[in-house]
């Protein structure tokens, strides 16, 4: 049986007194996409950031195809090498992306860094195709571009390298409506069209409805319900699942009750 694109096995951090990952294991198949779900201080941020190696983990294992990334590279060539496995897309496009360098010249320096000496211009123009830019984007800088451009150009560097995996890390959270489902229909032509494993890092359930195969739910750290995405939102298992559900505003939603069940929750989980 071939190996996961990605595997994750029993990864710990630890950041003073506070376990900010316990335990967390998961896979990702070839093609697949992965939801990570929990409100701030869950965890899951923590996760992605060890996963892309951002992060080391006190403990556990992170491999791809088989290949273990848990110890430290050995040299440039294996931090480049590392880096075309995994890359990653965060919340605010226009804080990963230089104010004075062109759409262009972004891509082009990271092409430059890893396909040296093979002329850029083909790739660049593919890849603003492939993000709905176009060549007409080329000479913009990001204060020039909407919130979803921006987005747009923080994928297409992002896809540059031909990654297996891309982690989106809120990816979408900045949007407006209307520009979230414009990303989230992007990002699935992409996946179709190069099945890249996609693992989004969210706390809203929606954008994981739309875009994931399989979903885990974290909390203080750990893992506290998993499976398929459309059955743990169908009948979700755990007590904090529902809630986060629950917590979705709409018609006769009502704040106080939730506050009343998050609560119940707490007090159950400390005995008081």
């Amino acid at each position: 049986m071939p190996d996961p694109l990605l595997e994750v096995r029993g990864l710990c951090r630890t950041f003073g007194e506070v376990r900010a990952v316990d335990e967390v294991s998961f896979t990702l198949p070839d093609g697949g996409s992965l939801g990570i779900v929990g409100e701030s201080g869950s965890g899951k941020t923590t996760t992605a950031r060890i996963v892309v190696g951002l992060d080391r983990a006190d403990a556990g294992s992170v491999r791809v195809r088989g290949q273990d990334r848990t110890a430290q590279p050995g040299g440039r060539a294996e931090r480049l090498a590392r880096a075309r496995q995994i890359q990653m897309v965060f919340q605010d496009p226009y804080l990963s992306l230089d104010p004075r360098t062109s759409v262009e010249a972004v891509l082009r320096e990271t092409l430059k860094l890893h396909r040296p000496g093979t002329d850029p211009a083909p790739r660049i123009r593919k890849l603003l195709d492939q993000v709905g830019l176009g060549t007409r984007a080329a000479d913009a800088l990001p204060r020039e571009l909407s919130g979803g451009q921006r987005q747009r150009v923080a994928i297409a560097r992002a896809l540059a390298v031909e990654p297996a995996i891309l982690v989106l890390d809120e990816a979408v959270a900045a949007l407006d409506v209307s520009v979230q489902a414009q990303i989230l229909n992007l990002l699935a032509d992409i996946r179709a069209e190069t099945r890249i494993g996609y693992l989004f890092i969210t706390h809203d359930l929606g954008v994981v409805r739309c875009v994931t195969d399989d979903v885990i739910v974290m909390r203080r750290g750990r893992i506290v319900e998993s499976g398929r995405t459309a059955d743990v939102l169908a009948l979700p298992n755990h007590a904090y699942t529902r809630l986060l559900m629950d917590s979705v505003p709409r018609p006769g939603w009502d704040p106080h009750a939730i506050g009343a069940a998050r609560r119940a929750l707490q007090a159950s989980e400390t005995g008081t």
